[in-house]
């Protein structure tokens, strides 16, 4: 999808509708802006920019192993040590 904008002087730009409903974006979602050392600008909400992380680990880590669980249980086992 490929749709042009304009910013204006207060640095705004409109992202066309076709490209909103493209990236799946909504009114109000919070965007994490990242710009290249190209020159460009990626657009991310924080549920697409987790699910991206998530999807460069998957492939390091064994089937069925939850980080979060473990992480959770070694906080309590230190907090039973005090």
């Amino acid at each position: 999808m490929q749709a042009t904008a304009r910013m204006n002087r207060q640095g705004r730009i409109v992202i066309p509708a076709e490209c909103r409903t493209a990236a799946g974006l909504k009114p109000g979602d919070e965007l994490i802006v990242e710009a290249t050392a190209e020159g460009e600008l990626h657009l991310r909400t924080r549920e697409q920019a987790v699910k991206r992380a998530q999807a460069i680990i998957a492939p390091y880590l064994p089937k069925g192993r939850d980080l979060v669980q473990e992480f959770i249980d070694e906080r309590h086992a230190e907090a039973a040590r005090e």
